[in-house]
């Protein structure tokens, strides 16, 4: 479903520092006001802002490389933890999953997809795609009924739930649609409204403004 993804950052220096020297992530673009990496069929790129923001993505990866994924971060984040475990079993998905934040506070997750198998060691060569990007704002309801009008179905709920974190999308990539103040799972971090840009991998174009407003191109 994600071709590309734009979102915004005040601490642009250190989060290219971080995805390209820490993570080791091959930068495609770079500039003093932006720089793109590539995430498998994905890319993912960081404008400066002078506001702060905050986001959740995730990433998927083979499901047989789990525990190498966790090792290989281990060696250069610190893992999230909830309720003392740092990773985490999704029956609904049937994935495995673990957590970390980068330099800006975002939250990070790799989702190990149990269907899905690679054999090879774990490397930067072992992210398949961008898997969930979260959008939060006041106007759930609103926004969720946007995302529907144009195909992305809502995932384990009859309706968009205002209140909750809904997912829309299917199989393995998803948009997470979140109101301000929701605690993000694995993290202390609260959701915050944020501009981004997210481009399916269709055309269309789905922008989301510093108020949590929604076009579709």
């Amino acid at each position: 479903m994600f071709k590309s993804v734009i979102i915004y950052t005040n601490k642009l220096k250190y989060l290219k520092g971080f995805y390209g020297n820490v993570l080791g992530l091959r930068i495609l673009e770079t500039s003093n006001a932006h720089f793109t990496i590539s995430i498998g069929s994905s890319t993912l790129t960081f404008r400066e802002s002078e506001q702060p923001t905050l986001y959740h993505f995730a990433i998927n990866i083979p499901g047989n490389q789990f525990t190498l994924a966790k090792h290989w971060a281990i060696e250069r984040v610190t893992l999230n933890r909830e309720d003392a475990v740092d990773e985490i079993y999704y029956s609904r998905f049937e994935a495995d999953a673990f957590y970390f934040e980068d330099p800006a506070g975002n939250v990070i997750e790799f989702i190990a997809r149990r269907n899905v198998d690679k054999w090879s060691g774990f490397s930067v060569e072992s992210l398949l795609s961008l898997s969930e990007v979260s959008i939060t704002t006041p106007f759930v309801e609103e926004v969720g009924e946007q995302l529907q009008s144009i195909g992305i179905p809502i995932s384990g709920h009859v309706d968009i739930e205002p209140n909750e974190l809904n997912f829309l999308g299917s199989k393995d990539t998803y948009i997470l649609l979140v109101p301000p103040h929701r605690r993000w799972y694995f993290s202390k971090r609260m959701s915050e409204t944020s501009p981004l840009e997210i481009e399916l991998v269709e055309g269309t174009r789905i922008i989301v403004s510093n108020e949590g407003k929604t076009e579709i191109i």
